[in-house]
């Protein structure tokens, strides 16, 4: 289904940043009838947006319905873009593309439902995995937001049709109207602290998922770290606690998902989904597809038949017995944690631009790792924490170098497992995680064929 082609109709936005999410809300925004101004900092990427026949300039704020800014340019901290201080001084909300999705949804008369998703890790797999399970159920579902296709650029759904979004802190805090019929919010550590200004702005981001639910909506909530937990006392939603390895509404009990009652699935049956951080994603998903009102048996058969995600340990080729695998999505060290308790012995890839507290919270699983390879501009910096433990490690300088080298490291009999797992963000080198990931993928792909 398409959108009627007046929704916008009299209402002018500007769209800043034509990436991945602005370019699409542009064209998103013009076919639904607004009139659309776009500009980004980038010549190329302002040539390509004329290219398309949209009007290029800087925005004027006066009488504009709202600035549509993408999640990557700060409105705030730590410095905000002019254009954004601008519409600050003007008055002009400044709104996620997600927000004006939910808008034009309501405005085409569809009372789809919408289920947010969030948390420093895990919300790409929870995403895909409850529209894999929405979907084998028979649900119209899309999936989109941060993960995928930009919001704005997703279907016009019936009444009967689910929105999965994943929701960053970036997005969520431009929300104004969107109400989440279920939302997740799976766990909290340090992340973003630039662009949040510490770690209880970086919360209170996080919490605004849930703004706006009534009493009749759903809260899932993470109940295995503190800051989650304290989070559960403030919501007026009904609420839903999930748990990797503790009792909750939602848990894993000894490799069995399960709630009051009774076992949902043996999350054996879930080869995409290894380790003890996917039992908590499974739970997150299984407890969103139930308030859904999915049976109990399509939950257990959506989660044994999910196929897994791009870039989050996925397997990506066996050469000479040993395993590659692209877990390019860890640009932190708490997901990375989460990769490396999966192998009892890995060489190991990481760098790239490091995070708050670099990879000395790895420490406990530096054992696990037989040899690293580390590139990217904090190369120097990863290699002094594995220095002062101990680790064998050396800087490679770019993939293709590391792959190489933890490819003859493991071919010797270092360890059965080759991980890109970077603990650290892309942009030094990359566009993104994606494109780092596909090179692994591609390089890869190279050595299978010259063996």
């Amino acid at each position: 289904m398409t959108f009627p082609s007046a929704i916008f109709a009299g209402q002018r936005f500007a769209v800043v940043g034509l990436g991945r999410n602005g370019l699409p809300a542009a064209r998103a925004l013009l076919a639904m009838g607004a009139g659309v101004t776009v500009w980004d900092d980038t010549e190329a990427a302002r040539a390509q947006a004329a290219a398309e026949g949209l009007t290029v300039a800087l925005p004027q704020m006066a009488g504009l319905a709202a600035l549509v800014l993408s999640p990557g340019i700060a409105h705030t901290l730590p410095k905000p873009h002019p254009l954004a201080a601008q519409a600050i001084a003007a008055g002009v909300p400044i709104l996620s593309d997600a927000d004006l999705l939910f808008r034009a949804v309501r405005a085409a008369g569809s009372r789809a439902r919408f289920v947010g998703i969030t948390g420093t890790n895990g919300k790409s797999t929870t995403t895909a995995l409850l529209a894999h399970i929405l979907d084998q159920a028979g649900v119209p579902v899309v999936a989109g937001g941060n993960l995928g296709t930009a919001s704005l650029a997703l279907p016009l759904l019936p009444d009967s049709g689910v929105y999965v979004l994943e929701m960053s802190s970036y997005m969520l805090e431009r929300l104004a109207t969107l109400r989440f019929d279920a939302a997740a919010m799976l766990n909290l550590s340090p992340d973003h602290l630039d662009r949040h200004g510490s770690m209880a702005g970086y919360a209170a981001a996080k919490q605004a998922i849930f703004d706006r639910q009534t009493a009749s909506d759903v809260a899932v909530i993470g109940i295995d770290d503190a800051a989650s937990r304290d989070m559960a006392t403030r919501l007026a939603a009904q609420i839903t606690t999930i748990s990797a390895d503790q009792p909750a509404d939602v848990w894993a009990d000894a490799g069995v998902l399960r709630d009051a009652a009774g076992p949902i699935c043996d999350l054996a049956t879930a080869r995409a989904m290894p380790g003890a951080h996917n039992a908590q994603n499974a739970a997150a998903a299984a407890a969103l597809a139930l308030a859904l009102g999915v049976p109990r048996d399509l939950i257990a058969a959506g989660i044994a038949s999910y196929p897994g995600l791009p870039h989050r340990l996925e397997h990506v080729g066996t050469i000479n017995g040993v395993a590659f695998v692209n877990d390019s999505k860890a640009t932190n060290a708490d997901s990375t944690e989460r990769a490396l308790a999966c192998y009892p012995r890995v060489v190991w890839i990481a760098g790239g631009m490091a995070k708050a507290g670099g990879i000395e919270p790895l420490a406990p699983l530096f054992p696990r790792i037989a040899e690293a390879f580390l590139i990217g501009r904090d190369s120097a910096l990863l290699a002094a924490t594995l220095a002062k433990h101990g680790v064998k490690h050396s800087q490679a300088g770019t993939l293709a170098a590391a792959a190489a080298a933890a490819a003859r490291s493991a071919f010797a009999g270092a360890a059965p497992v080759v991980l890109l797992s970077p603990a650290c963000a892309s942009w030094d080198q990359f566009t993104g995680f994606d494109q780092r990931g596909d090179t692994f993928r591609d390089l890869v792909a190279d050595m299978r064929e010259q063996v």
